[in-house]
């Protein structure tokens, strides 16, 4: 019970982190959204994307485009925002001197 509930808090931590990586690569479907996180193994339901992708639209990260699509309503893409940009490049900053710091702690270990 512990260890799963240490390993949910750890994927909780970087999925915001990585849903903006992803959507920093080009405009995207939030359905591709998810399947870019399961082939990452970061399964992630609709149910939990969609409170994301508001808050980090409501936190001026994000904008996004509506799109005709020919097999029904129209789709939503994201887009990251300027701001979005600044700060998945301060994320990744962050992200590489965690993977240092963990590497630097466990690493006598192996």
């Amino acid at each position: 019970m512990i260890v799963e509930n240490t390993q949910t808090q750890m994927r909780k931590g970087i999925l915001e982190y990585c849903i903006l990586s992803i959507i920093a690569k080009g405009e995207i479907y939030a359905s591709d959204i998810i399947a870019e996180l399961k082939k990452a193994q970061l399964l992630v339901v609709e149910g939990t994307l969609y409170p994301l992708l508001t808050r980090l639209k409501n936190n001026g990260l994000l904008t996004y485009n509506w799109v005709e699509s020919i097999s029904g309503p129209p789709r939503k893409y994201y887009v990251l925002s300027e701001e979005g940009k600044i700060v998945l490049e301060q994320l990744d900053k962050t992200w590489q001197e965690l993977v240092y710091a963990v590497q630097t702690a466990i690493g006598e270990r192996k």
